[in-house]
């Protein structure tokens, strides 16, 4: 047995050194992709916030203005597909100087605006129907995937050109890709749109339009290792 043990590991030491170690000649490079486009949506998130010392009358109150909210935005003709509740929450709040407990109501509403024409009268109606805190306004693309799609390729023939302008320094050639990492981060702006802005603007009778959309942007990295030829 031991004889057998001996054996196997001389032979395991001579394949071992027999193998040469080679190794693959790399260029390592990074590649940027942009795709500019006009958004086609906006993505809102707004709340109605409700406090008061009664927690029935609170939630009461909160219900009965976004009962008025989602009227509105009906009454706006968005799809009922392109609106839901994402919040619901009802949470005590203890004042230990006054030593009395008061509650505060929130329901939040995320609402896909389409057409984006009715992004200035959606905005004004939500604040007069009781919304008191925008969350969140995001315009974004519904091709968002189709163009994300067209900016890793652009990312990658960016790595492919860059590698090969330093190569040709050398007299060599870019070869196939030996590893690939996407470091791509996905950013969606987010502008800020203040309530008391719109309320001003309501009580001075201004119809002048607030939206100015801009475009998106939508950026890949890719970190890219070619063999050299």
């Amino acid at each position: 047995m031991k004889k057998l043990v001996l054996f196997l590991t001389i032979m395991f030491m001579t394949m071992s050194y027999g193998q040469e170690i080679k190794q693959v000649p790399l260029i390592n490079v990074n590649g940027e992709g942009k795709v500019k486009v006009a958004p086609d949506q906006v993505c809102i998130s707004a709340s109605v916030e409700t406090k008061g010392n009664n927690a029935k009358d609170v939630k009461k109150q909160n219900d009965e203005k976004m009962d008025a909210v989602l009227k509105f935005i009906k009454k706006m003709n968005i799809p009922t597909a392109d609106f839901k509740t994402k919040q619901v929450a009802l949470n005590p709040q203890y004042d230990y100087e006054k030593k009395k407990t008061s509650y505060n109501a929130v329901q939040t509403v995320e609402i896909v605006v389409k057409d984006l024409a009715k992004y200035d009268e959606l905005m004004e109606g939500l604040v007069q129907q009781g919304i008191n805190r925008i969350d969140r306004v995001s315009f974004e693309s519904s091709k968002l995937t189709q163009y994300e799609s067209e900016a890793r390729k652009l990312a990658m023939k960016d790595a492919k050109t860059k590698a090969e302008e330093y190569v040709s320094v050398l007299g060599q050639k870019v070869g196939k890709a030996f590893t690939i990492s996407d470091n791509s981060q996905v950013y969606r702006p987010q502008p800020v749109y203040a309530a008391m802005r719109m309320k001003e603007a309501d009580s001075m009778g201004a119809s002048n339009e607030t939206l100015a959309i801009g475009e998106i942007e939508i950026t890949a990295n890719v970190s890219v290792s070619f063999v050299l030829d």
